[in-house]
This record gives C-alpha cells, structure tokens and sequence, in this order.
C-alpha cells in the first residue's frame, strides 16, 4: 500500500559499477573550458573590438568636426589638445571636455538641423 514511496532494494555491485562509469579528469574539463571559448567569444572579444575602435576614434579627431560626447553635448570642435578638447555647443558658448568622452563623429552637417 505504500503508492508514494518505492522500496529500495541494496545492491553490492552498485559502488564498484559506478566508479567504473565516472568519466576521467579529461572528459571533466571539458565543460568548464566550453564555458571559457564561449565567453570569451561572446564578451570578451567584443569588448576587445569596441575599445580599438573607439581609441581609433579618439585619435581621428580634428579640429572642424561635429561630435557627440557621452555626456550627451552636441557641438563642432574648435581646439584640439593631447588630453583635452574644446567643443563650441552654441554660438559663443565652448565647453572644454577630454578626448575620451568623445561618444561619436557625427556627419558634416548634423548641427544644422538641430
């Protein structure tokens, strides 16, 4: 009458068949070193990618283009210094920011139709 809970029966060849069916130390890393390719393709490397091509963008800049900081400022660059540029935001109004908070180079024209 027990309809929730199986017998358990022992069985003396149980340990010894279970040792021999454990995969060996090689077939144990291959799942962690899976999870190591995979997230160095889909992190890492990306990452890695997006880093070149900013401090590629960094150092394209000139003095006459329109950016975008990560602040969110919009404005035509004016003076361009090793660390640090000045951005005019509106007429007469420039606003020094460092070369590394530039987010994007936006087309020729762009501040215009703002």
């Amino acid at each position: 009458m027990n309809f929730f809970i199986n017998e358990a029966w022992a069985d003396a060849a149980a340990p010894a068949a279970a040792a021999a069916q454990q995969p060996g130390g090689l077939m144990g890393l291959i799942f962690p070193i899976g999870l190591i390719v995979i997230l160095y393709f889909f992190m890492i490397r990306p990452q890695v990618k997006r880093q070149k091509e900013h401090k590629a963008l960094v150092e394209s800049l000139k003095k006459g283009d329109e950016v975008q900081t990560m602040g969110g400022l919009m404005g035509r660059i004016t003076d361009v210094g090793e660390n640090f540029i000045k951005v005019e935001i509106a007429d007469g109004v420039e606003v020094t920011v460092r070369r590394g908070a530039v987010e994007a180079v936006m087309p020729k024209g762009t501040l215009k139709e703002l």
